[in-house]
């Protein structure tokens, strides 16, 4: 995923003009078999991910009637279909003459696709046991559902399309930005959890839950050095207690 937003962003910066991230697939473009290999890549790493993090999800209601993974799986698999289907030179709106099927399939695939990966977005922006992620994940949502529309709505009603295409530039980048972190994150979890597990096994024991008792107790009598308020905590005498 980092690698194909690297690549997007040489593809776009080698032509000295505006135009749309979907443009640069265009046939007769001098980017267009970029843009075909950056879609398969952002195909792979998305279900790549998606299949890590299939243990996400979410608390919010609605949010939580799929698994964020699912949505990521999904928009992975219309980015696949614009990757095969690229719109026309110079992309051509649903209004005029000009459009033909194959926009119209690359266009339904690509709306779809960031529908898709802003619901995971939004689904991750409550996820359960991660809170950076969420917090994340809620900017990110946020950002990537109003640059984007901005953006398509410039497109649609061809007020400053220049800028327009700018504001998708940037909703992709944050969008693609957001799974690499996503995907980082899941790397990071997995980590502690090996570590977690390789203490466990050092201990011998699974963790297992024991009766704390606190009981106070005079120090001096004990022979400590303490001012009164401390307490000593006394744990069951088995093994299974203290590997606890």
């Amino acid at each position: 995923m980092a690698t194909a937003l690297v690549i997007l962003w040489l593809a776009r910066l080698s032509l000295p003009y505006d135009l749309y991230v979907s443009e640069l697939g265009a046939p007769g473009m001098p980017t267009a078999r970029v843009f075909q290999f950056v879609l398969l890549l952002i195909v792979v790493g998305g279900a790549l991910i998606s299949w890590a993090g299939r243990g996400i999800h979410s608390r919010a209601r609605i949010l939580r009637w799929w698994r964020p993974s699912i949505s990521l799986a999904v928009a992975s698999a219309f980015f696949l279909v614009d990757s095969q289907v690229t719109c026309t030179y110079g992309c051509p709106l649903p209004v005029g003459a000009t459009f033909t099927l194959q926009d119209f399939v690359h266009t339904l695939a690509a709306v779809l696709a960031f529908a898709a990966a802003s619901w995971a977005i939004l689904q991750c922006a409550s996820a359960v046991g991660h809170p950076a992620l969420a917090r994340f994940s809620l900017v990110a949502a946020i950002a990537v559902a109003s640059i984007s529309a901005a953006g398509g709505l410039m497109s649609l009603f061809q007020f400053e399309a220049a800028l327009g295409s700018r504001f998708e530039l940037v909703a992709t980048t944050i969008g693609l930005t957001w799974v690499v972190v996503f995907g980082a994150s899941l790397a990071v979890g997995s980590r502690v959890r090996s570590a977690a597990h390789g203490i466990q096994k050092l201990v011998g024991q699974a963790d297992q839950a024991v009766d704390l008792v606190v009981v106070p107790v005079d120090p001096p009598a004990l022979g400590l050095r303490a001012d009164g308020h401390e307490r000593v905590v006394l744990l069951p005498d088995d093994e299974g207690a203290v590997g606890a």
